[in-house]
């Protein structure tokens, strides 16, 4: 799976990179965690980046909790499971990243390691967003027990990151890893049809890529700050 990420490049690099302006001021992560509003580069256009929320709210959904559990979506199924589907076909993304986190069982103790390219350079993982409004009116704060007027709730927009088979380094950490976009695979991602998308939900091969113990401070998604990816003694 894909449950935690970094994204520490300077935001000038990061804009050049994805030829993409942020729609608020882009700040160094160490520890991006499900829950968070994070920056992706979505397929409406124009390019830039945009703050959704990890954790998947399909349109249907009755409550915004259903996120909870669709922080990954499984390449092998994504076009077919009624969570994923819609997105899929019409709302892809670019998760932009410079390393993740994967935890290994060494015997009840569960050690972090960070995934990234042997230069830390930026790469996008394939990611799917949704819009989804409350079906709920929300009464203004003045008005409780008074009959006032009601607002509608402003709609949420949230993101998953897609997850396919883990190439040889990873596997060693877990059976599954995000899906990773080579840069000229990007744009077919985003603006592709739904068959050319589907080509691109391959393994990343691990030539280029490193992998590290880091603290267990990692665990905590309070923690956020460049001493995370420091490497430890496993």
């Amino acid at each position: 799976m894909c449950g935690r990420y970094t994204l520490f490049t300077p935001p000038e690099e990061l804009e050049t990179r994805f030829d993409a302006t942020p729609t608020r001021p882009l700040s160094a992560r160490y520890n991006c965690a499900p829950g968070q509003e994070l920056p992706v580069v979505t397929n409406d256009a124009p390019a830039e980046f945009r703050f959704l929320k990890w954790g998947l709210v399909p349109s249907w959904a009755d409550s915004a909790s259903v996120g909870n559990d669709r922080i990954n979506a499984r390449a092998e199924t994504v076009r077919e499971k009624r969570s994923f589907a819609d997105a899929y076909e019409a709302r892809r993304c670019l998760v932009p990243a410079d390393g993740f986190y994967e935890w290994v069982d060494r015997g009840g103790d569960k050690q972090p390691y960070r995934v990234a390219f042997e230069d830390d350079r930026p790469f996008a993982m394939a990611g799917l967003w949704e819009r989804w409004k409350p079906s709920t009116k929300q009464t203004g704060l003045g008005d409780f027990g008074s009959g006032g007027p009601s607002r509608e709730q402003e709609p949420l927009e949230t993101f998953t990151v897609v997850t396919t088979e883990p190439n040889d380094l990873v596997s060693e950490l877990h059976h599954r890893m995000a899906v990773v976009l080579a840069p000229d695979e990007e744009e077919t991602w985003l603006h592709g049809d739904p068959d050319e998308a589907a080509a691109l939900l391959d393994t990343y091969p691990d030539d280029e890529l490193t992998a590290y113990p880091v603290s267990t401070r990692v665990n905590s998604p309070a923690n956020d700050g460049p001493d995370l990816i420091e490497r430890v003694e496993a």
